[in-house]
């Protein structure tokens, strides 16, 4: 590589890095933790949830109820399982009957628990596991301003990886073997970002992809909507099948009665091990009501294999089928695929832990990034003022993503101590107590002070942990382990895990030259 393209691959590459650095680290440190994310949620209830396992549900049960509380005549509506935890997400579409009252003619949306179906809102449900997965996808900032900024972060990300495989690609090979602890920081920072970031560039460069293409991908296709749609957004998700038929209201009654339990067990004998996912119901009640029944066959049993089955009611006959085995498409790989390797459901914990010690190894390949820049910069031919301005750039960096981690584990802490707390009580726990974190660090003006006592103090609150589960819940790890709370027992054995390593790791720390 000549010296000009080298210089252009490095200066793209260090600058692209340090500007999308502190927002890149939140995203994949949230990101990591939203992994467990119905693990954290059911740890908080104090529930625990077989995976391998299909919930039984009667669905009978589930229309009786909601049709008691909110009268289903003249509705569309959708029930879908929340995947590893007891509760079922409902939507409800306004009657589309003119003679219903205003009340009923409103849309909702709320939780309905399998055992004993109490209702809740989103808010009424809301939880640390539900924060953390949001978090990554900035979605407290005001929509779509999060969404998009999390998008773009995402594809300079992918611009950063690229150029940085460029501009090692002469030396890929060499400088992946090499690692010289005992030799100067800017060495150690420099080994220690290029090998974990050719370890971990597979994980990086299909969450850059698939971090982009959820977030931004409207505005990637608003070209086509305009040019090919005529700006008619419906059509082009209709084109991509993420919409289902729309069947007209005839606002005549439905003259014989219904099972959905029936049809969906007939759904299910269609195909081996075909797990039902959700049933949408358009016009409950009417002479026109359809039944969508909708599944998957489990990953380890084929990777992509969605299927799906709409029967007319009044007569019961098959009006669409997709086979899970011979029907899914290119487009339909294509989506399932992106949504399975962005949150790697398809291959139980082993898959998921891997995945975290990945996202947590791109955590640390941020963070040296950026103690490269630093320290390649702090020479005494550079003017003081330039020197100084660089460390507290880096003091403000570190300050805003090591105390993540400290953070993230007060938070634990809380949830348990004051459960349920509310998602206004959980924000203001989080943030409030993130600024508090990052004004103290800055005030110290000392990035090894940072650096060390972020890891030690979020190592100690990780042991505290499974301790306030088991003083609050009398759920000790042990008692979770014998009694088969898989879920419960693993979030708390996690902390202990991730809080040894932490503290092992702040005593092992390199001074760095602060100013």
């Amino acid at each position: 590589m000549n010296n000009r393209n080298y210089n252009i691959y490095f200066h793209t590459h260090t600058v692209s890095g340090i500007v999308i650095s502190f927002v890149l680290f939140v995203i994949f440190f949230a990101g990591s933790f939203s992994f467990f994310r119905t693990e954290i949620i059911n740890w908080e209830r104090g529930e625990s949830v077989s995976l391998k396992k299909e919930i039984p549900l009667n669905y009978n049960l589930v229309l009786d109820t909601l049709n008691k509380r909110h009268i289903l005549n003249g509705r569309n509506f959708t029930v879908y399982e929340s995947e590893g935890e007891k509760r079922l997400n409902i939507y409800l579409e306004g009657s589309k009957d003119s003679l219903a009252p205003a009340k009923q003619k409103e849309s909702q949306f709320f939780y309905l628990n399998t055992k004993n179906f109490k209702a809740q809102t989103y808010e009424e449900s809301y939880s640390l596991g539900e924060f953390l997965y949001r978090l990554h996808f900035l979605a407290q900032i005001p929509y779509p301003v999060g969404y998009y900024l999390s998008g773009f972060v995402a594809l300079f990300f992918l611009f950063a990886i690229i150029t940085g495989v460029l501009l090692h690609w002469n030396k890929i090979v060499s400088n992946f073997y090499i690692f010289r602890p005992k030799e100067k920081l800017k060495t150690l920072w420099t080994d220690s970002h290029t090998a974990l970031g050719m370890i971990g560039l597979p994980f990086q460069f299909v969450y850059a992809v698939t971090g982009a293409f959820f977030m931004i991908k409207l505005l990637i296709v608003a070209p086509s909507v305009l040019a090919l749609y005529k700006g008619d957004q419906n059509k082009l998700y209709n084109d991509l099948e993420y919409n289902n038929p729309i069947y007209k209201f005839e606002n005549k009654k439905l003259a014989n009665p219904f099972s959905i339990n029936e049809l969906v067990e007939k759904t299910k004998n269609n195909w081996k091990d075909f797990k039902i996912s959700g049933i949408q119901i358009q016009n409950y009640g009417d002479a026109n009501m359809h039944v969508i029944v909708e599944g998957e066959i489990p990953a380890d049993k084929k990777f992509t294999a969605i299927g799906k089955i709409i029967y007319k009611v009044a007569d019961g006959k098959v009006v669409y089928k997709k086979d899970p085995i011979t029907g899914n498409k290119y487009l339909d790989a294509v989506k399932n695929i992106l949504y399975k390797i962005h949150f790697a459901d398809y291959g139980g914990y082993a898959l998921r832990i891997i995945s975290f010690v990945l996202g947590i190894i791109t955590c640390y390949v941020i963070i040296s990034g950026v103690m490269i820049w630093l320290v390649a910069r702090d020479k005494k031919n550079m003017p003081e003022k330039k020197r100084r301005f660089n460390n507290a750039v880096v003091r403000i960096y570190l300050a805003i993503c090591l105390s993540m981690y400290p953070v993230t584990a007060i938070a634990f802490i809380a949830n348990k101590i004051f459960y349920p707390l509310s998602q206004t009580n959980i924000y203001n726990v989080y943030f409030m107590t993130w600024l508090a974190l990052i004004i103290f660090f800055l005030i110290k003006r000392d990035i090894n002070f940072t650096n060390k006592w972020c890891l030690i103090s979020g190592s100690i609150l990780g042991f505290l942990i499974p301790i306030a589960n088991g003083i609050c819940t009398g759920n000790w790890f042990w008692k979770t382990f014998a009694t088969n709370q898989v879920q419960i027992f693993f979030i708390d054995v996690f902390w202990i895990i991730l809080a040894s390593i932490s503290l092992y790791v702040s005593f092992k720390l390199k001074k760095v030259k602060s100013e």
